[in-house]
């Protein structure tokens, strides 16, 4: 299996460079559960974009500081990549920008959670099951964020809900797949990001975020399997 990661993480700070940027952390979770699969890396955040969509079997499309409301040149050439991802029928999964990115490519609106910064470890509930869903009605999954999806896209099922989070995730068919949260972060990056965004995010946010991080783990390894088994359909 050949994917292409599209990196939109725009942070170049000091606490992100002396860690695994966002191609390596997707490598290194698709890696866990497929090892010989190929993940191929475009910094479309820095207009690093694909020759050639068509080359690969699989499209994921990563998470980001980076507001999808600013509509930025970069992220209008990747809303218009979306759109030929998903009339190609090339399998696509968004995680956090990248969900929300998608949902806006359709037409789908973006607000603010209305219970403020989603933040740590998150209560992940799975409201429907999709061909490829595992094991377990409620996951925990590692999350930073305030803004989110309104409403589904057209045509789109909802798979998963979170506090303040209708819609922590959706499907569209067999081809789109997506999780508002982080499942490619680690507990060791997590903690350190809950430690780097204190001041802003305040200090109600960062200790619920810190007592939800050492509560316990998340689920890694099996949303990375449904990952896997999401791009491993057959017959879509």
């Amino acid at each position: 299996m050949r994917l292409a990661c599209l990196v939109t993480n725009t942070d170049d700070s000091a606490f992100a460079k002396a860690r695994p940027l966002d191609d390596a952390k997707f490598a290194d979770l698709i890696h866990e559960v497929r090892p010989n699969w190929q993940v191929t890396a475009f910094w479309v955040c820095r207009n690093e974009f694909p020759e050639d969509i068509n080359q690969f079997d699989g499209v994921v499309i990563t998470g980001s500081p980076a507001s999808v409301t600013e509509d930025l040149p970069w992220m209008q050439k990747l809303s218009e990549l979306i759109t030929d991802i998903i009339t190609r029928g090339i399998p696509l999964f968004g995680a956090c920008f990248g969900h929300q990115s998608i949902a806006k490519a359709l037409g789908a609106p973006i607000v603010r959670n209305p219970e403020g910064w989603a933040h740590g470890r998150i209560e992940t509930r799975r409201v429907a099951r999709a061909p490829w869903s595992g094991n377990g009605d409620v996951l925990q999954l590692y999350g930073s964020h305030i803004e989110q999806v309104g409403a589904l896209p057209d045509g789109a099922q909802r798979l998963f809900e979170s506090p303040g989070c209708p819609i922590a995730g959706y499907a569209i068919g067999h081809a789109v797949f997506t999780v508002q949260h982080h499942p490619e972060m680690t507990q060791g990056f997590i903690s350190d990001l809950v430690d780097e965004y204190a001041d802003y995010v305040g200090e109600t946010v960062t200790q619920t975020a810190r007592a939800s991080v050492q509560a316990g783990p998340a689920d890694r390894a099996l949303f990375a399997e449904e990952i896997a088994a999401f791009f491993e359909m057959e017959g879509r």
